[in-house]
């Protein structure tokens, strides 16, 4: 059995010498940059303005985000399907 560890089970990039660890974490540290353009609709322009808070996170927090989104999304479009309240009758002063 060969205890040697090879250049890439090590993490350094055999082309620059660098660890591909720093490389990734400072990439991946970049916000997006992805434009939100406003839907009219003040609670779900407020969900989606949260999408921000991750770029200010490390990958593992991200998760925790999208899902806070993704169900506040899920639960406008769900207040889209309740019905109406009935609208009230006029009053009869005869009664």
């Amino acid at each position: 059995m060969n205890d040697a560890i090879t250049e890439a089970e090590a993490g350094t990039d055999p082309v620059t010498g660098g660890a591909r660890a720093e490389a990734a974490e400072t990439a991946a540290a970049a916000p997006l940059g992805v434009p939100r353009e406003p839907t009219g609709l003040p609670s779900v322009d407020a969900l989606v303005e949260r999408l921000a808070e991750a770029d200010h996170l490390p990958a593992d927090g991200h998760l925790a985000v999208y899902e806070d989104v993704h169900q506040g999304l899920r639960a406008e479009l769900t207040s889209l399907d309740a019905r109406p309240a009935p609208a009230p009758r006029p009053h009869d002063p005869r009664s």
